[in-house]
């Protein structure tokens, strides 16, 4: 009973991730607890539990006598964001390179190899999963428990606002997919070789290749007007 129970909290927490981050559940969305606790076979307690560990992660938002939420993003969080990813990812990848072990190296490159497939014929949202879980096993060698928690926060709003770069609408967004997937395969190299100057430069530049991407979702084409002119204004 225990066993079963302890599975039922397992797929509910999944089932939580996967949504939050491929934006099935919006950014501050409520949650429908009742829905979930029928859906699930979880009573209150046990479901508030998955609710408070997802909490400490940066996937929900705990309120009092309210419904849990999808953690929001804000114009706060997502300057934060711009401001602290390169900074993170780079220290991310330079420990590492210092830290891998053959096991998680492995680990990494069955990684890259799951992306590489989802690249090939997977969805958007297949891509972005994929990549989630490349730069988490980068993450898992660094072991930094000080560095580590801050850096699965920023993956949770990369996957969320990265979503415009895994379902390309040109051609060049295309080829910085296959660039993207390179620059995999050379940190991986540079992680093997000990190399954590290198890495840390592919951090950089793995970011600069998205950060364009990403800022589609925050500022749009179609919203970058010069101030004070209406968008459908017409010559006089």
């Amino acid at each position: 009973m225990k066993d079963e129970a302890k599975s039922r909290k397992s797929a509910l927490r999944e089932h939580l991730k996967v949504s939050i981050l491929t934006l099935r559940l919006r950014p501050g969305a409520d949650l429908d607890e009742a829905h979930l606790s029928d859906e699930f076979g979880l009573s209150r307690t046990p479901l508030r539990e998955v609710f408070r560990q997802l909490a400490g992660e940066g996937y929900l938002d705990l309120r009092t006598n309210r419904s849990a939420r999808v953690s929001e993003m804000s114009y706060t969080t997502l300057r934060d964001f711009f401001l602290a990813a390169p900074m993170v990812y780079g220290a991310i990848l330079r420990l590492a390179a210092l830290n891998a072990t053959n096991a998680r190296i492995n680990d990494l490159k069955e990684a890259q190899q799951a992306f590489k497939a989802a690249l090939r014929s997977g969805s958007g949202e297949d891509r972005a999963l994929a990549n989630n879980r490349f730069h988490d096993v980068t993450g898992e060698m660094s072991g930094n428990v000080y560095l580590l928690p801050s850096f699965n926060r920023l993956l949770i709003d990369h996957a969320r606002i990265g979503m415009t770069f895994y379902r390309p609408q040109t051609g060049e967004m295309s080829e910085n997919l296959s660039l993207a997937s390179q620059q995999h395969d050379a940190i991986i190299a540079a992680i093997e070789a000990r190399d954590e100057a290198a890495a840390a430069q592919l951090a950089e530049d793995h970011w600069n290749l998205s950060r364009d991407q990403i800022e589609l979702f925050v500022m749009p084409d179609a919203l970058d007007v010069p101030m004070g002119v209406p968008p459908l204004s017409k010559p006089a």
